[in-house]
């Protein structure tokens, strides 16, 4: 059983939570109280002395990152000593999926901009980290192996991890093939340098079409930005929609400076006339 005792409340707090979010049971004692025999695991505040038994595993919980104590408290109680592996299912939105040992510790699905600044967060404490990429999505992953460069990282074969998704499960395949990417081995890489095609590029301005409220598709090179996961399709869309209305707004200039410079000539021409 995993055991809090701890006199920071901000610890104490967000532990707590964090387990009760997960359904783990566990319970709570003064740092001085007397522990429950049944104690596997102690959760303590980093840098606080407790006397902890004999033969039970001890975690400091840092206040600014109590979800990091709760998944070592897990993985303590479970006996797993595996180290953290990041899976990677690419694309506009990648699925990403953090496992340590046998468990799924947390999983995420954000805009390709921010996956790297994500990984770096989950693995920033961790011993040996691995980041595990699926191989489509050619443009996002290769832009996610050059922002990882710290990192050790395996270009994976994707084949059949995206899982059959029944009634109720929409939304989930690339979190769930990012799991199933962690658990592949890949080729480790340093480097992919890709090229989008036209055809990639083609189908980017032809989604983004569809999305746009103006059935207006965006150019080749904000398709580029986000075939390289640089933007969003919603974010190329208000750019895009940004230039068209500046490009609008510099025509009417124009126009209504020729129309001025029209009426000044007429002027001049009755003036002289008259």
């Amino acid at each position: 059983m995993i055991v809090v005792a701890t006199a920071d409340f901000e610890v104490y707090h967000g532990v707590v939570t964090e387990l009760r979010d997960r359904g783990v049971a566990f319970t709570t004692i003064e740092p001085d109280d007397e522990w429950p025999e049944e104690t596997d695991v102690a959760v303590i505040a980093a840098g606080e002395a407790v006397e902890i038994p004999d033969g039970v595993d001890l975690v400091q919980a840092d206040p600014e990152r109590p979800r990091r104590a709760v998944e070592a408290a897990i993985a303590a109680l479970r006996g797993e000593s595996g180290r953290t592996i990041v899976g990677i299912d690419p694309g506009e939105r990648p699925g990403v999926a953090v496992v340590h040992g046998e468990m799924v510790v947390a999983a995420f699905q954000v805009p390709a901009a921010d996956a790297a600044e994500v990984v770096h967060r989950e693995v920033e404490d961790a011993a040996d980290p691995v980041v595990r990429i699926g191989d489509g999505a050619r443009l996002v992953g290769s832009r996610l192996v050059d922002d990882l460069s710290d990192v050790p990282v395996e270009l994976v074969d994707e084949t059949g991890t995206t899982p059959y998704l029944g009634s109720g499960a929409r939304g989930m395949g690339d979190v769930l093939a990012a799991v199933n990417i962690a658990r592949l081995e890949g080729e480790e890489i340093t480097s992919r340098d890709v090229e989008p095609t036209a055809g990639e590029l083609q189908r980017i301005k032809d989604r983004s079409r569809e999305v746009s409220d103006t059935n207006r598709a965006i150019d080749a090179e904000l398709a580029r930005d986000v075939a390289d996961g640089t933007l969003t399709i919603e974010e190329a869309l208000a750019e895009h929609r940004g230039d068209a209305e500046d490009a609008d707004r510099e025509e009417r200039e124009s126009d209504g400076g020729d129309d001025e410079n029209e009426s000044e000539t007429r002027d001049d021409t009755d003036s002289t006339t008259g």
